[in-house]
């Protein structure tokens, strides 16, 4: 069977990007199980609960939803377990140093296979307030009449 190539996107979290500044993102592998990995070919999961969370020098990725294998028998997973995250030492230093700060978090944004191998990008984030929130949606409201704008123009013009 050929190897797979190129970036395969299965799942995203738009609800981070709007409830969370994201600061630094980083690409981490996870440890699965086989019936994990089949479910996620299949192109079910949800991000949209996900958390990080340190355990010891380790980082794992919580509530993320992978659904059981429906061809799956008794060796199926748990939908919502606790996944490693595989990431090199330096890099897992910079994100604990970081979120020992108040008020960060690491939030799940995408999951996708890369080169036939199941990734996770992962981003540091600070909470945004309900007037950020606003103002982010303002902001996008204006461009994209902005550019409706010039889009109506240059027809005319």
């Amino acid at each position: 069977m050929p190897k797979e190539t190129g970036e395969k996107v299965v799942a995203t979290n738009r609800k981070a990007l709007h409830d969370y500044h994201v600061l630094d993102t980083y690409e981490a592998g996870m440890v699965l199980s086989g019936t994990e990995v089949k479910s996620l070919r299949e192109g079910k999961a949800s991000l949209v609960d996900g958390f990080g969370q340190f355990y010891r020098d380790e980082l794992f990725i919580e509530n993320v939803y992978i659904p059981e294998y429906l061809n799956g028998s008794w060796t199926n997973h748990a939908a919502r377990r606790r996944r490693k995250l595989l990431l090199h030492r330096a890099e897992l230093a910079k994100i604990e140093r970081r979120i020992q700060e108040s008020g960060f978090t690491i939030v799940p944004l995408k999951l996708y296979f890369k080169d036939g191998r199941a990734k996770l990008e992962i981003g540091v984030a600070k909470g945004k307030k309900e007037y950020d929130k606003r103002q982010t949606l303002r902001e996008k409201q204006d461009n994209r009449e902005a550019l409706r704008a010039m889009r109506e123009r240059n027809r005319r013009g």
